[in-house]
This record gives C-alpha cells, sequence and structure tokens, in this order.
C-alpha cells in the first residue's frame, strides 16, 4: 500500500498488482499505491498520470500556476482509489485474524528500526530538500520527517505490548531500550521542528543526520536482537 516499488525499479521488492484503468490501459505492477500512484496522480509529479494534454489550472485563483495545479488523469485516479480501497479491506481483514507471537514482535522491530537513514535518503531526495529539481515524486504534500515520526511512535507502541517479556530477560536493559526508542523519536522530531520553523537542509546535512539516526537505529536493533537471544526467542530471517 505505501511501501511497494515498481518492477522497472526493483522486480525483487515490486508490489504484486498491475493497475488497470477503466480505459483499458495497464500498468505493470506501478509501485504502491498512495507514494507511487496516488500522490503523484493528484499533485502531478509523475507525467503519465496527468490528464491528456498535461492540463494546467489556477486552482487557487491567485493569478499563477504553481506546483501542484495540475488536473490529474481520471481513469489513473479512479483505478488508484478502488485498488487503494481493496487492498486496504484485505489487509484490515488479514490484521485482525493474524495474533502476532514475540518472534513476530521482535522481529519486526529488529527489522524496522535500522530502516531509518532510507527514510532520510528519502528526504534528501525530495522538494523540501532538492527543491524544485527533485527526482522523488512523492513526499511533495509534506516533509517525508512525518512519515518517520508515525514510524517511530509505531515501534515505540509495539515495543510498548512486548515490554514486559523484555523485562524478564532485564528491567534495565528493558527499559533502556525503551528510552533509546524515545530518543530516536525525539530526535527525528527535533529535526522537523526547524523545518517546519523555515530551516533548509542540506543534501550533505540531510546525510550527515541520517547517518546519527541509522546509528542510534543499529543500537537499538543490537540490544533487542540480544534480549531475543537471552530469551531464546528465535528471529525471523
Amino acid at each position: 500500500m505505501d511501501s511497494g516499488t515498481s518492477a522497472a525499479d526493483d522486480p525483487q521488492t515490486a508490489v504484486p498488482f498491475d493497475l488497470r484503468l477503466p480505459n483499458g490501459k495497464v500498468f505493470a505492477k506501478p509501485g504502491n499505491f498512495f507514494h507511487a500512484l496516488l500522490e503523484p496522480t493528484i499533485w502531478g509529479t509523475d507525467a503519465r498520470f496527468v490528464a491528456p494534454g498535461g492540463v494546467r489550472a489556477d486552482l487557487d485563483g491567485d493569478g499563477t500556476v504553481e506546483f501542484g495545479e495540475v488536473l490529474p488523469d481520471a481513469n489513473v485516479l479512479v483505478a488508484t482509489a478502488r485498488g487503494f480501497v481493496s487492498y486496504a479491506r484485505k489487509s484490515d481483514a488479514a490484521a485482525r485474524a493474524w495474533t502476532p507471537n514475540a518472534s513476530d514482535v521482535l522481529t519486526a522491530l529488529v527489522v524496522m528500526v535500522p530502516t531509518v537513514e532510507g527514510y532520510f535518503g528519502e528526504w534528501k531526495s525530495s522538494r523540501a530538500i532538492a527543491g524544485a529539481g527533485a527526482k522523488e515524486k512523492a513526499f511533495v504534500a509534506h516533509s517525508r520527517l512525518i512519515d518517520v515520526h508515525g514510524i517511530l511512535y509505531s515501534l515505540q507502541n509495539v515495543y510498548s505490548g512486548v515490554r514486559p517479556l523484555v523485562a524478564q530477560a532485564g528491567a534495565g536493559q528493558s527499559a533502556r531500550i525503551g528510552t533509546a526508542l524515545e530518543q530516536l523519536t525525539r530526535f527525528v522530531d527535533g529535526i522537523y521542528a526547524q523545518e517546519k520553523a523555515g530551516k533548509r537542509f542540506t543534501p550533505k546535512q540531510a546525510d550527515l543526520l541520517g547517518s546519527q539516526a541509522q546509528t542510534r537505529a543499529n543500537a537499538i536493533a543490537g540490544q533487542i536482537s540480544q534480549v531475543a537471544g537471552v530469551l531464546g526467542v528465535e528471529l525471523q530471517a
């Protein structure tokens, strides 16, 4: 829904669906619904998804046609919306039927926490830093850092559910991991607060901040892996 790539970018991680438009046109494994389809269609960052002729309009009536003031291809928009709803319902049903175990939860934390540097890479490539010349088609409606906050906050919630188990391996270790996750989230929030206040970060600064965040994330994942070993919980490959 928001993480699969297109077959053109990476066949190994490509989404499992083709986007079939009402007019019969098909986009084979085009990428995830949100960042690769819906957002580029609405904001006009992918020329394939803009209304034929590249129609631009002064949508806010200020006398200037600015970034994002385009008309989406109706066929792409409706196909994306229908597919998004279908997959959302399937995901919701699967989530409600699933009961995670300790291995699932600890593995999710070990895998997901260290993905933070990749998000900073996407932030660097987005309009927030690269400006009008950005090659990144997504993350134009708001800063990628907002998503990073949401991801880390969700991981904190995931950890809170397994924290009593982690405490069996050591109360101090359990507390340190929880604190480290909170500090990583605050680190990202602090950067976003500066950006929101008007600070324009450079690509070099984005790389440095991403590296610092990754160092923190790797340490957290390492601690969780150690805890899993102490508890005898096998992490999934």
